[in-house]
């Protein structure tokens, strides 16, 4: 057994509240108290007969504490990139522009497609590594580049074995071949619905926690979502959508009626929607590097108004945005979607979680895992000020990774 006390800590975020002058104790890899340092006991059955047994003092000095950041939302695993297409967008190209130059998922598809497996999991791997040093200690990782049973299947399992290795954060695997119909099933895109759906029971025993649908009225309807979530429910597996088409189509009260685990960027939201959010208590995760490429904001104040939980994510992928940093998105957010920083901060560690299912993780409380960041800090203000948070360390399971 190791025991941890962090001593001296300036304010302290436990997910509920923000603490001044402040303790914890670690005891091995989840936390076993925290509170005023004037609080400390100097008992804890269970971890120490005496304060004087704990094996490790940090001194925090004055510092601010979080729990670790969690990114809900993102599509780490691919290969290549499509910057021209980033430059059409800079330029105003409409997605039918860029579809009609050639871009599109189908870029990054035939690319990753075409890359060995060996240089796919290296670029994957120093992708994973930016988000444990900018204080991400949890990322939902979607699959969705490959678009066949083998190649999604092996992203999962890339995914899974990336994981286990040292600084690598907690991994949250999405399967995601609901991304895009793609070039083999062309005019055929109800046989690629078909076929996913057979795919779900696979993804599941290879290791994936949850399937997403990108439902739109373009390629994946609300119909087509309704089964492969009603199929990936069945095969154990948490249901996400990207939530992208218009609120005529009903994919986010159809979200909302189904329960699933989150409904993701809502774009293309109007009231009604967020009522039924609301009623539901549906989990949302908004992107706000997304909204800021694409000059579209959901209605992130008014869903927080009516209580609807909110996280957020990066949305990290080749073909909008690169950021691979949460407190980057915790400033756009706060500035584009009226949160304030509190907001913010919840939204990016206990928000996250919720949004994923996971509630071991994204709060500081006696069970939960003793993942920490100490960022360049003594306040939290400082993550509306610097536009990209420092972390000056990271803990994960109580074992310092950063």
């Amino acid at each position: 057994m190791t025991v941890v006390l962090l001593s001296n800590i300036g304010r302290l975020w436990t997910g509920r509240e923000m603490l001044t002058r402040a303790a914890l104790l670690i005891d091995n890899d989840r936390v076993a108290w925290a509170g005023p340092a004037a609080e400390l006991p100097q008992r804890l059955p269970g971890v120490y007969e005496d304060i004087t047994d704990v094996d490790e003092l940090v001194n925090i000095g004055g510092g601010l504490i979080t729990p670790g950041l969690v990114d809900a939302h993102c599509h780490p695993v691919y290969a290549g990139d499509r910057y021209a297409e980033v430059n059409m967008w800079a330029k105003g190209a409409s997605k039918g522009d860029i579809f009609a130059a050639g871009g599109g998922v189908s870029t990054t598809v035939t690319i990753t497609r075409g890359t060995d497996p060996w240089t796919l999991c290296n670029a994957v791997r120093e992708r994973l590594r930016h988000w444990v040093m900018t204080g991400t200690t949890t990322v939902e990782a979607k699959t969705g580049y490959h678009l066949t049973r083998d190649g999604e299947l092996a992203d999962v399992r890339l995914l899974r074995s990336l994981e286990e290795e040292p600084g690598m954060p907690r991994l949250h695997v999405t399967f995601f071949p609901a991304h895009g119909v793609p070039p083999e099933f062309f005019g055929r895109p109800r046989e690629y619905v078909s076929a996913v759906a057979s795919w779900l029971g696979d993804a599941a025993m290879a290791g994936a926690d949850g399937v997403d649908v990108y439902c739109d009225n373009q390629q994946f309807t609300t119909e087509d979502a309704r089964m492969l979530l009603g199929v990936g429910r069945a095969a154990g597996l948490r249901t996400t959508m990207h939530a992208c088409s218009r609120p005529r189509h009903g994919a986010v009260r159809m979200a909302a009626e189904l329960g699933c685990t989150s409904v993701d960027l809502l774009h293309e939201t109007d009231e009604q929607d967020v009522l039924a959010l609301a009623a539901t208590r549906t989990p949302v995760v908004a992107c706000p590097t997304t909204s800021l490429h694409e000059r579209r904001t959901p209605p992130v104040r008014a869903l927080l108004d009516h209580g609807v939980p909110v996280g957020l994510g990066t949305d990290h992928n080749p073909g909008l945005t690169g950021a691979m940093s949460m407190p980057l998105v915790m400033s756009l957010a706060i500035s584009m979607f009226e949160m304030t920083v509190q907001e913010a901060l919840h939204a990016a560690t206990v928000g996250s979680a919720h949004a994923l299912g996971l509630g071991d993780r994204g709060m500081i409380a006696p069970g939960s895992l003793a993942d920490l960041v100490q960022w360049d800090a003594d306040h939290e203000g400082a993550f509306a000020w610097s536009m990209g948070l420092p972390a000056l360390r990271v803990w994960q399971g109580g074992r310092t990774i950063r």
